[in-house]
């Protein structure tokens, strides 16, 4: 895991009040879109180094993603 992984994950610890602040603060402190950061994000969760390191964080993580998929899965099709 390279040092943009480590300050990612450091990133996602951090406590944000509103959801716009956090997409600015992903652009300017990572140079990414939101959408890039999280899929890089997202691949990074499949990490074990980063359950390793981050073994709380990254375990929320999971499971909120877990979560926003069985919603979807369970929503009524168009």
């Amino acid at each position: 895991m390279n040092d943009v992984d480590q300050a990612i994950l450091a990133f996602e610890s951090e406590f944000w009040r509103y959801p716009g602040s956090k997409d600015r603060a992903i652009q300017e402190r990572f140079g990414l879109s939101p959408t890039r950061y999280y899929q890089r994000l997202n691949r990074l969760l499949d990490e074990p180094e980063a359950l390793a390191q981050q073994p709380v964080l990254v375990k929320r993580l999971l499971r909120m993603r877990a979560e926003r998929s069985d919603r979807r899965a369970a929503a009524p099709r168009r």
